[in-house]
């Protein structure tokens, strides 16, 4: 098991304004997975059935134009920002609480972004942590305020897997040391009931705490080849598609179909899963009219600025 403190967790400077940004080349690359990822899934041992990942497939050609994404998820201190200088009200707090995970997943009274386990926790130190407890139109007022917007799929999937295909941002070799996972905090699991283990001490002792780390503290070595970090575990992220069907013949578990046309596709997984959550193409929905919850942040996006323009960040 390998905890915080073997990291360098300081992460980038502390900033209360809107992230570094990384210019993304434009060009043709390959959207999804190839059958003989689903045929690896199939193979791990995982708990989930091959349609449940077939809504990756398949894979095809997407052209983009070069276009900017942040290096970084949205930090708490970005977000605190925003706040204080809007008097933004996220939707958590408009309800009354956002979703956890003790047992099972549940409604936490109170949790929010500067309450991440409900009433009686906060956010001090957590400053370069990932924002959490963020709901769709959240993310796209801050982005608004910030000059920017939120990223296509397309955009968020070609900047953590580069040009080529690859299961990971660094590669198709799994290294837990990469990226903050389950597997990083809690070791290899052999099952879910292993991680539910882990979890559940993890609660008796703290609570639905998110076990998020700082932003870049597995740079670079977790990075993606144009230089993005946590594209892979940390936090989910919100992109601005519509839940859609690479194909409309495209076989898939029921529930997946359920969501189609209707949710905001999410990205990246989280600190709370497994190996084959985490991957480029993993593909996961969430409700865009308020929902949040302790594992969901964003980063944002924005149109490059024409050759010979110089970027300044915002």
């Amino acid at each position: 098991m390998t905890s915080v403190g073997d990291l360098d967790t300081a992460g980038p400077a502390a900033s209360t304004a809107p992230g570094e940004m990384v210019r993304v080349p434009g060009g043709t690359f390959l959207q999804g997975s190839p059958d003989r990822t689903l045929d690896w899934l199939e193979s791990e041992g995982q708990a989930f059935p091959r349609d449940w990942f077939t809504d990756e497939t398949p894979q095809l050609p997407v052209t983009l134009p070069d276009y900017l994404i942040d290096r970084y998820p949205v930090t708490v201190a970005q977000f605190a920002a925003f706040v204080a200088r809007t008097g933004y009200v996220t939707s958590a707090e408009r309800s009354g609480g956002s979703m956890v995970y003790s047992d099972y997943w549940e409604i936490r009274e109170g949790a929010c972004w500067h309450r991440p386990a409900g009433y009686g926790s906060g956010v001090r130190n957590r400053d370069d942590h990932p924002v959490v407890h963020i709901s769709h139109p959240d993310a796209e007022a801050y982005a608004r305020w910030a000059g920017r917007r939120l990223p296509t799929e397309s955009e968020w999937e070609r900047a953590a897997t580069g040009p080529s295909y690859r299961l990971w941002p660094w590669g198709d070799t799994w290294d837990p040391g990469n990226a903050n996972t389950a597997e990083w905090t809690g070791g290899t699991f052999r099952g879910l009931a292993e991680w539910r283990e882990w979890w559940s001490a993890i609660h008796a002792a703290q609570g639905p705490v998110p076990q998020t780390t700082p932003v870049g503290a597995f740079s670079p070595r977790g990075d993606s080849v144009d230089g993005c970090a946590d594209m892979t575990g940390n936090v989910y992220e919100w992109t601005s598609t519509l839940a859609h069907l690479y194909a409309p013949e495209t076989r898939c578990d029921p529930t997946i179909h359920l969501v189609m046309g209707r949710s905001r596709v999410i990205r990246g997984g989280s600190w709370m899963n497994f190996r084959y959550q985490v991957r480029c193409a993993e593909r996961l929905y969430g409700d865009p009219t308020g929902w949040s919850n302790f594992a969901l942040g964003f980063r944002c996006a924005g149109d490059a600025p024409a050759a010979g323009v110089e970027h300044n960040g915002r």
